[in-house]
């Protein structure tokens, strides 16, 4: 054989060896196995199932609640609060008023309206227990206005990802074998 061919094929040679480790191709290709590994488990079809599931049937049906949870309605809320104040002070002094006009005492006042008006007497006589619920709500929905703010950039900015998983959940599954045998190949190599 001709020298120069020899020469050629031994430089081919050499830098189809040499070549990999210069492009760092095995610590890439651990990466890669390491990646492929930390996947595994939230690529299995169940997972990716319950991913989409939380994601289409839950959060994006609680992003069309957010936009009720602004400024500017908490704003209008804690409006209605301050009406719970004026109502239960009213409210104090109606039965007096009535029992007055009706030439009534309160106690047949209040069992008129029990009576007569049962949805108001409830009203009347929740009204304490409605201003704190609705009090602590607002704190709440006022503490949480920029997170909720947010929530529709975040459903737009994951719908891609939830996307991307339900897209490859047969191609992870068709990889994952390979990964397998390259682990148990590096843990038991073959010998030379």
């Amino acid at each position: 054989m001709n020298r120069k061919l020899l020469w050629a094929v031994f430089v081919i040679g050499l830098a189809l060896v040499i070549a990999p480790f210069a492009l760092s191709l095995p610590s890439k290709a651990s990466a890669g196995e390491r990646m492929l590994n930390s996947f595994e488990p939230i690529m299995q079809p169940n997972q990716v199932r319950t991913t989409a599931y939380f994601y289409n049937d839950v959060f994006v049906p609680l992003g069309q609640v957010t936009p009720m949870l602004s400024a500017r309605n908490v704003a209008k809320f804690q409006a209605y609060m301050k009406g719970f104040a004026g109502t239960r002070a009213d409210a104090a002094k109606l039965i007096p008023i009535l029992a007055q006009a009706l030439h009534m005492t309160q106690a047949q006042v209040q069992a008129l309206m029990r009576a007569q008006l049962p949805a108001m007497a409830g009203m009347l006589q929740n009204l304490p227990a409605m201003q704190r619920d609705f009090g602590g709500l607002m704190g709440t929905m006022q503490q949480n206005v920029g997170i909720f703010s947010r929530v529709p950039a975040g459903l737009r900015h994951y719908q891609p990802l939830v996307k991307t998983m339900q897209a490859n959940v047969d191609n992870f599954r068709q990889v994952g074998p390979l990964v397998t045998r390259i682990a148990l190949h590096r843990a038991h190599p073959t010998p030379a």
